[in-house]
Order: C-alpha cells, then sequence, then structure tokens
C-alpha cells in the first residue's frame, strides 16, 4: 500500500507551484482587479467569467458553481486525479522530490494510475520519434517530405514512427518498469495470442497532447499497401484519452488563441503542421470525431467568449466538406465567437494547398474566410426554385430564422436587406419586419440566441439548458443586512490581510457573528490558531484554515471569502478598523438590549444586589459602546 506523501512536501509543492501558471494551462485568464485574475469556469458552463484566481493566496473560487480551494484542488477536479496522483503530478514538474511515510517510497508502484498513463505515453512518444531516424523509417521520412514537412518540422511535432515488428514498443516499457496490464489499459499495446503487442506497427506517429501538453494518446498514419488497417488509427478510450475531449495542437495553439482571439478549426494533423508552418499558429483539428460541444468548451474558455473572438473553420468544397460545414453551423450559436468558414479551393486540404502554392495561399484561405451564417444561407436558398413566388417564400420560411438567430443586430439588419436581395423579393422592409418576428419570438421563448427553422408554429432547436450551480448547503445569508455585510468584510480582511485586524480579531468572540455561516468561519479561523499566524506565513496560513474546516460547506466559505475582492479602494488600517468596529458596537449594542430585556423582567421587587449588578453591567456596555463611537478602532 502507497505511504502517505509527508506535509511538509505538500506544503513545499503548494508553494511551489503557482496557481495562476496552473490555471492558465486550461483557461485564460485576465485582470479582475485587487490583484485577482478571472476567466470563464472550466466547472460548469457560464456566459461571463464568474471564475477568479488569487496568486497572492495560492487560491481560486467560482462565485457561479461555488468550486473552490488551492492549487492541489484544481488539478484534482478538472482532470479527475487523487490526492496523491496530483501532488505526484506537480512535485515532478516542480522538481520537487517527495517522501513518502509508513512504508517509504516505491517510484515503480506507488504512482497513480493516471500519473503512469501519461508517463507510459511520454516515453513512448520518445520512442516513437527515435525509431523515424532508423532505416525501416525510411517510408515515413518520404511520406513527410511529399508533403512538404522536413526533419526540423518533424521535431517540433513530436511525428515518429512505430516499428512494424509485433513487440518492439512493449518490450521497451517493459524494460522501463511497466507491467502488462499497465500497457492494455494505456492503449499502447493490445492482448495477442501470446500477450500483449504493440497497438501501432509499421505507421507514422502523431502524439497527441491534452491542453498541458502532457501526451495522453496518438494517432497513426498508414503507410503500406500491405497494412490492412484503416488509414488513420487513433488511440482508443482510456482513461486518460477522450477523443471527444482533446484537440490535435492545442498545447501549440492555446497562447496565440488567448492573444489573438482567434481560432481555426482544420480537419487532419498534416494539416495542423501546415497551418502552424505557414504562420497560421491557431490552427487546430480534432482527433477522429466530428468537432462537438466538448471542443468547443474547450474553445471558449481559450476565447474568453470576447465579442470580437472568431472561429474559423475550414472544409474541402466537396460534398462532404459542406455537409462537415452545415454540421458546425447547427454549434454556432454555442460560441459567443463569431464563427467563419474557408473553402479551399480545388476541394484541397491546407496540407494539400501549401504544398502546391505555398505558405502565403494557406495564410490567404484564412484571411478570405466568410461568416458561417451566410455559407449556410447560402446553401439553404439553393434548395429552392426562385423563379416562383412559392419557391421564394418556401426559401423564406427556411432562411429567415438563419439570419434571426444572429447574436450582432446590426449585421442581422444588413442580412436582412442581403437576403432579401438574394430571392428577389423586392419589398425589403418585408424580409427584414419577418427576420426581427423571428429574432423577438426566439428571445420570448428563450430560444439559445435565435432558434433555426422558424417561429411559434415550429420546433426551436435548442441546447439542453445547462442546470443550475448548486449553491453550497448551509444557513441563508443576507448581504442586504448591514451586519451581515461587515461581517463579511471583516472575515475577509481576516483571511486576506490578517496583518491589519490582529491581533484585536483574535479577541472577537464566534457570538460575535450573527450569521451562523459566518460563525463557522470564525470558530474555523480560531481551531487554525488565529489570523495573527497569518501574518507571519500568508499561504500556509490559509492552508491550515481550510483544513480546519469542520465539512466541505464551510471550506468553499473560506476560498471564496478569501478570493472575493475587499469592497474598498485602499484596503488599509482605518477601513480595517471601521470594520473590527461596526461588528463589535453592534455585538455590543445586542448585548445592551438583552441587559436592559432583563432589567425590565426584574422590576422593583428584584433583589438588590442582582439589580445592582445587571445595572452596573448595563452602564460599562453602555459606556464602553460611546467608547467606540468617538474614539474607533482605538477603543478596541
Amino acid at each position: 500500500m502507497a505511504g502517505r506523501i509527508n506535509d511538509d512536501d505538500v506544503k513545499a509543492v503548494r508553494d511551489a507551484v503557482p496557481i495562476d501558471a496552473v490555471v492558465s494551462e486550461y483557461l485564460q485568464l485576465r485582470n479582475a482587479g485587487g490583484g485577482n485574475l478571472k476567466g470563464l469556469c472550466p466547472f460548469h458552463d457560464e456566459k461571463s467569467p464568474s471564475f477568479q484566481v488569487s496568486p497572492s493566496k495560492g487560491l481560486f473560487h467560482c462565485f457561479g458553481c461555488q468550486e473552490g480551494g488551492d492549487t492541489i484542488a484544481f488539478v484534482m477536479k478538472i482532470d479527475h486525479l487523487s490526492f496523491s496522483e496530483t501532488v505526484e503530478r506537480l512535485a515532478g514538474q516542480a522538481g520537487i522530490t517527495l517522501r513518502y511515510e509508513e512504508g517509504g517510497y516505491n517510484p515503480t508502484h506507488q504512482r497513480g494510475e493516471r500519473i503512469r498513463l501519461v508517463e507510459a505515453h511520454k516515453i513512448a512518444a520518445q520512442f516513437y520519434v527515435e525509431q523515424l531516424d532508423g532505416p525501416e523509417a525510411e517510408i515515413g521520412r518520404k511520406f513527410l517530405a511529399e508533403r512538404g514537412f522536413d526533419q526540423a518540422a518533424a521535431q517540433h511535432f513530436g511525428v515518429g514512427y512505430s516499428p512494424a515488428g509485433w513487440d518492439h514498443l512493449t518490450r521497451f516499457l517493459r524494460g522501463k518498469g511497466f507491467s502488462d496490464k499497465e500497457l492494455t489499459l494505456s492503449g499502447l499495446s493490445q492482448e495477442g495470442r501470446r500477450g500483449p503487442i504493440d497497438r501501432f506497427r509499421g505507421r507514422l506517429m502523431w502524439p497527441i497532447r491534452d491542453i498541458t501538453g502532457e501526451v495522453v494518446g496518438f494517432g497513426a498514419r498508414k503507410l503500406r499497401d500491405d497494412d490492412n488497417g484503416p488509414k488513420y488509427l487513433n488511440t482508443p478510450e482510456t482513461a486518460i484519452y477522450k477523443k471527444s475531449q482533446v484537440l490535435y495542437g492545442i498545447d501549440l495553439a492555446k497562447k496565440e488563441i488567448a492573444r489573438t482571439s482567434t481560432a481555426v478549426v482544420v480537419e487532419g494533423y498534416t494539416d495542423v503542421m501546415a497551418c502552424h508552418l505557414a504562420g497560421v499558429t491557431t490552427a487546430i483539428a480534432t482527433c477522429g470525431t466530428a468537432f462537438g460541444g466538448d471542443h468547443i468548451k474547450i474553445l471558449r474558455r481559450l476565447l474568453m467568449d470576447n465579442a470580437t473572438a472568431e472561429v474559423i473553420f475550414t472544409f474541402d468544397g466537396d460534398a462532404a466538406g459542406q455537409k462537415a460545414a452545415l454540421r458546425a453551423f447547427e454549434d454556432d450559436q454555442k460560441f459567443a465567437a463569431e464563427t467563419s468558414i474557408a473553402i479551399t479551393p480545388g476541394g484541397m486540404d491546407p496540407c494539400e494547398l501549401r504544398l502546391a502554392e505555398g505558405d502565403d495561399s494557406v495564410r490567404g484561405l484564412v484571411e478570405s474566410r466568410t461568416p458561417l451564417f451566410e455559407f449556410a444561407l447560402r446553401h439553404v436558398v439553393t434548395r429552392h426554385n426562385l423563379e416562383t413566388p412559392a419557391g421564394r417564400a418556401a426559401a423564406l420560411d427556411e432562411a429567415a430564422p438563419i439570419v434571426a438567430g444572429i447574436k450582432n443586430i446590426a449585421i442581422q439588419h444588413e442580412s436582412a436587406v442581403q437576403l432579401a436581395g438574394i430571392l428577389g423579393i423586392l419589398d425589403t422592409q418585408f424580409v427584414v419586419k419577418r427576420v426581427a418576428q423571428l429574432a423577438r419570438w426566439a428571445r420570448d421563448r428563450g430560444a439559445d440566441r435565435g432558434g433555426r427553422n422558424g417561429g411559434p408554429s415550429r420546433t426551436q432547436h435548442r441546447a439542453p439548458a445547462a442546470p443550475a450551480p448548486t449553491a453550497p448547503s448551509g444557513p441563508a445569508l443576507n448581504l442586504r443586512s448591514p451586519a451581515h455585510r461587515t461581517e463579511r468584510e471583516l472575515l475577509k480582511l481576516a483571511l486576506q490581510h490578517p496583518g491589519l485586524v490582529s491581533p484585536a480579531f483574535d479577541a472577537y468572540g464566534v457570538d460575535e457573528f450573527t450569521a451562523p455561516a459566518y460563525a463557522a468561519v470564525r470558530r474555523t479561523i480560531e481551531e487554525a490558531g488565529g489570523a495573527e499566524q497569518g501574518t507571519h506565513d500568508a499561504s500556509g496560513y490559509l492552508a491550515r484554515v481550510r483544513d480546519a474546516a469542520p465539512d466541505d460547506t464551510v471550506r468553499a466559505l473560506v476560498t471564496e471569502l478569501a478570493v472575493e475582492a475587499v469592497h474598498a479602494r485602499t484596503v488599509d488600517e482605518m477601513y480595517a478598523g471601521v470594520q473590527l468596529v461596526q461588528v463589535r458596537l453592534r455585538a455590543v449594542d445586542r448585548r445592551i438590549r438583552e441587559v436592559q430585556g432583563t432589567m425590565a423582567r426584574l422590576g422593583g421587587n428584584a433583589d438588590p444586589e442582582r439589580y445592582a449588578a445587571v445595572a452596573n453591567e448595563l452602564w460599562v456596555l453602555q459606556q464602553y459602546a460611546q467608547s467606540l463611537r468617538n474614539q474607533g478602532a482605538a477603543a478596541l
């Protein structure tokens, strides 16, 4: 059984790997003010960014779905890893050697399954690259050269070659300490008559990397006529490879996609290579499957749903290419970005176009794009006989919903005028009003920014509604309450700027916080050793507070308060003092009212000593309240 990772080593990993650097591998982050960063949440669908990262605190929190935590929690959640697998992975990135308790460390058997599968793919990728230089791989080098790819291009994309023998890679990985079970689970080997054999044999190999750059699978191209397999053979579905959730080239293209707010979707591995070498470094491709919803989620996190963002699809001009373009149009409304299409001339793909006409032609292809809705519009119109009134009416019925679905209202109006011209309808305003009516119906019915198939008498195509974010369970918070707002601010200061509220904060009782949820956070800070601990070790302090939380609900609230911006332009001792005074003053005023109620109940027949003691307490409380009002934080 694997030993427990040393606590000091876990802390070292947390401190060594900046959370913003890790999160940026999966989504684009922008300045959110107050030292925080924001982006589209990777854990639920959203239109505007509510996911915030605090680099200084090493925490993230989504104010939409309430997911939150530190770097380790983020990687565990997004990559579906165990705690130990995550720590091992981050430690490897940071160059930290982990120590294991209760049995020591066995580097071969004590790593999680996913870590092992990724490591096997990393070694396999290097093995294939080395094989490409051998005599047997001459056919693979010739294939690349015929398509305009030299040795430098192959190295840049990690292209390799799998030997034609039965078990070259299998034996090599066994020698590296991998078990037959691990090789089968990875998809690198498959069961043969006498044990595992290589899945890929005698093929040109493209490593498929996830968005972080880790190799999770391979695409293998047939090279010989006696190979009876498919033209392209991909890694099967495994624990680390889901073809609907990976985009070839995303690791190379992600920074440029985020920088330019543009993505170019092509159809194959060589097309990605050709585009990148021609200067179109935002090119990506799917891996043996149609472009779908999970691919859209990956791009949306990089594009940040910027209104000026654009996704450009390239397709061949043949019937299959047109069908693929129309299928892409069905997903158009899932993007806030504009979608366009670039049709390659003569049925050539980008790789063939570059080979025939050079790099400029590939860049020109992308620059010559047209809006995807316009392509779909013309495709629909050509199916009708525009020479007859009935044909024009039918074309309008089918085409008008497409125009109504255009997100940009100004473009929608211009396109309606254009549609009237295409159809030969002289009454332009009739078409404009028809489109506007359909758009209004779609909005009223809650369609996803416009239906495809017409007005209320037709069935609207809608994306399934995203489930509402799950709020954390626990007592409700009334943020309209001045008391709750102030308590929230004070707790944020205690977590984010403990030096401004210490040591006074640590003398506050749990009962001074009226919201039960805030009282639970106050108690958690106390259990972690108090806010003053944070003045010496900020990151360790927050980790201790989160660890001290009694349940996930309180832990989530701690993370939320540690990330949420403080509502002040200048966060200083004066502002902190005001929050301290307000929370204390409200607590004193509540106690005064309680004592006054006690005196009223005692009445004139009360025991004199008892009455005098209560009256004295009331006088002390009233004097303290007055001092707080007059002197502020100096009276604490």
